[in-house]
C-alpha cells in the first residue's frame, strides 16, 4: 500500500509541476480547428471513442480518501480489430478498512455506433459483464454476476469537448442503479486539458470532480498523466478524495 501511495504521489507531482512550468513559459494557445491530441482519457465520464487499429491503451487509476481507504483499477483496451469494435477488461483493487484485495472484474465490449461529425456527436454504447471475483464478505465484491450498460456521447466545440453518459448497473438481488454523467474539458494548450466531471447515481450519490490532464506524444506512443479532487455527496455527508491517473498508448503487432 505504501508503494502504491508513493507512486501516486510522484504521478501527482509530475502532473502539477509540469503544466505549471508550461504555463510559465507561455505556450502557444491551441488552435480551435486543430484535432484534439488527448482523447479517451477522462477519469469518471466515459468518452465515445474506441481504440484505433493496432493501438492498445493501458490505464491505471488510484483514488485515496481522507479516511485512508483507497481504491485502484487497471483497464486495458484493445481494438477488435479496428475502431468499430473494442474489447477491454477492468481489474479493480481496494482497501476497505477490513481487507485489501481485488474486486469484481469487468469484461467490456464497446461498439462505435457513430463517429463524430459537424452535425452530431460520436456515440459508442458499452456492455459490461461483472464477474464476482471479489470477496463479498470483506466488502470487496457483491458475490453475483451482473451487467452494466453505458451510452456515451462526445462532441467538440472548438477548444471545448463535451461528454454525456447515461447508463444502468444491474446486480441481481443487490443493486439496480441508473446513472447520468457529464463533463466539460477545456484545451488550455495542445497537450494540457482542464476538466470538470459530474456523475449522478440516482437515489445514491452525486460526485463532482475538477481535474486536469497532461499528455506527451513520444513517436507513436502517448503518455497521459492526470489528477483530480472528486467531491461526493452520499447519505447526507460530503467527502473529498484525491485521484491520480496514468495512461500509456502504444502500437502492437497483429
Amino acid at each position: 500500500m505504501r508503494r502504491i501511495a508513493a507512486c501516486a504521489t510522484l504521478a501527482l507531482a509530475a502532473v502539477v509541476l509540469t503544466p505549471a512550468a508550461a504555463i510559465a513559459q507561455t505556450p502557444a494557445p491551441a488552435d480551435p480547428s486543430r484535432k484534439w491530441e488527448i482523447l479517451d482519457n477522462s477519469f469518471f465520464v466515459e468518452e465515445a471513442f474506441n481504440q484505433e487499429a493496432g493501438v492498445v491503451q493501458n490505464i491505471f487509476t488510484w483514488t485515496s480518501a481522507r479516511s485512508g481507504l483507497w481504491d485502484a483499477g487497471f483497464t486495458q483496451e484493445w481494438p477488435a480489430p479496428g475502431m468499430t469494435h473494442q474489447l477491454s477488461y477492468t481489474l479493480p483493487f481496494a482497501s476497505t478498512g477490513e481487507a485489501t484485495g481485488p474486486g469484481d472484474v469487468l469484461l467490456n465490449y464497446r461498439y462505435q455506433l457513430r463517429t463524430e461529425s459537424r452535425s452530431g456527436p460520436a456515440i459508442a454504447p458499452r456492455l459490461s459483464l461483472i464477474l464476482p471475483t471479489g470477496r463479498a464478505s470483506e466488502g470487496l465484491g457483491d458475490d453475483v454476476v451482473g451487467l452494466q450498460i453505458n451510452v456515451p456521447a462526445s462532441k467538440q466545440l472548438g477548444d471545448v469537448y463535451l461528454h454525456a453518459n447515461v447508463g444502468f448497473t444491474w446486480l441481481p438481488d443487490v443493486q439496480r442503479t441508473p446513472h447520468l454523467a457529464g463533463s466539460g474539458i477545456w484545451r488550455a494548450a495542445p497537450m494540457l486539458n482542464l476538466m470538470i466531471e459530474a456523475v449522478v447515481e440516482l437515489t445514491e450519490s452525486v460526485t463532482v470532480s475538477p481535474g486536469l490532464r497532461r499528455g506527451w506524444n513520444i513517436g507513436d506512443h502517448q503518455l497521459v498523466i492526470g489528477a483530480a479532487v472528486p467531491f461526493t455527496r452520499e447519505a447526507g455527508a460530503t467527502t473529498a478524495a484525491l485521484l491520480a491517473y496514468f495512461s500509456y498508448e502504444l502500437p502492437f503487432r497483429r
